[in-house]
């Protein structure tokens, strides 16, 4: 029996009011509960526009998304979603930014401080309570976003580039930090990215997005044992993966 996908498009087309020509068309994905699902794809194939669309912050065209196997035409604040950018507010500490998703569902705020005061040090930030976002090194103001994403209470979570902007040595110890917090959590992940290897590293399974609306999406199985650690990057069915994702990008690039 086919378990029922916690988020499923089908045959979605979205257009931008100035421009005719769809982002995409007839795309189909799904994410299961528990997983932590990629997606790749060039520059400009859509991957942003579509997390939007899942979010709820635009509609499609045509099609459907489905949360759970119901239709949701009314997503906004129902999935959580981590832009490509921090987006932390300058003029507040770490803990009332991490807050600021209670705040506006009006939730406990005495509650939600102690919840968040016990996650600081797992995720990194212990003593830094009340230290504001130009004191915090690059990955440090990622780890406060995803707590604030987290803080949301959604079992969903949609994160576009969050590591993009991070240097090699700092992205390294985020994916291990990512690994072992995911693996506690039971998060279910949609995870946006251009690094090949940051994909295979974190994901069950890659979609790949095309720069032609009319190729939809592929998919690809990581079949590759948990827990993973950077090791696997020298192993021949990394190699063999990547290069196969390589392959599949430069197939559907045009120069």
């Amino acid at each position: 029996m086919r378990i029922t996908a916690l988020l499923s498009l089908h045959h979605l087309t979205y257009s931008y009011p100035s421009n005719s020509k769809p982002v995409f068309s007839n795309l189909s994905l799904e994410a299961h509960a528990g997983e932590f699902v990629s997606i790749i794809g060039a520059s400009g194939s859509g991957k942003s526009t579509l997390f939007k669309l899942m979010a709820g912050l635009l509609q499609p065209a045509e099609g459907e998304i489905r949360l759970r196997g119901e239709l949701a035409p009314h997503r906004l604040g129902k999935v959580a979603y981590m832009p490509q950018k921090d987006l932390l507010l300058p003029w507040r500490t770490v803990l009332d930014n991490c807050l600021l998703p209670l705040e506006l569902a009006r939730g406990d705020r005495a509650a939600g401080s102690a919840q968040i005061r016990e996650l600081l040090s797992r995720f990194g930030l212990a003593g830094y309570e009340q230290a504001y976002p130009d004191e915090l090194s690059g990955g440090m103001r990622q780890r406060a976003a995803f707590l604030r994403t987290l803080v949301t209470g959604q079992e969903l979570l949609l994160l576009d580039e969050p590591f993009g902007a991070l240097d090699a040595m700092t992205k390294r110890g985020m994916h291990k930090w990512l690994l072992e917090l995911w693996g506690d959590l039971r998060k279910t992940v949609l995870f946006i990215t251009h690094d090949l290897e940051e994909a295979i590293l974190l994901s069950d399974r890659i979609y790949l997005m095309s720069e032609s609306s009319l190729q939809g999406v592929q998919e690809i199985a990581v079949q590759l044992p948990r827990p993973r650690h950077y090791e696997l990057n020298y192993e021949a069915a990394f190699v063999k993966l990547r290069q196969d994702l390589e392959r599949r990008l430069h197939a559907q690039t045009t120069f």
